[in-house]
């Protein structure tokens, strides 16, 4: 899946963002490492996200289920 990502240039490199992850962040020296770097963090982003939801899933009456997106 792909996420669009906002890169803002400064002095130090870029920082990056993923707006439609709350709280994704991250930074690199240069362009390439600093989506490298969004990259990893996407992917941990959605590895806690979906862990949270397991386990508010089973503190819940009900069945889990997954769908792909």
């Amino acid at each position: 899946m792909k996420y669009p990502v906002i890169l803002i240039e400064s002095d130090e490199g870029f920082a990056v963002s993923c707006p439609a992850l709350p709280g994704c962040l991250s930074q690199g020296e240069t362009r390439e490492a600093a989506l490298a770097n969004i990259r990893e963090a996407i992917q941990l982003w959605l590895e806690v996200a979906q862990e949270d939801a397991r386990r508010e899933a089973a503190s819940e009456v009900g069945t889990l289920a997954e769908v792909t997106v």
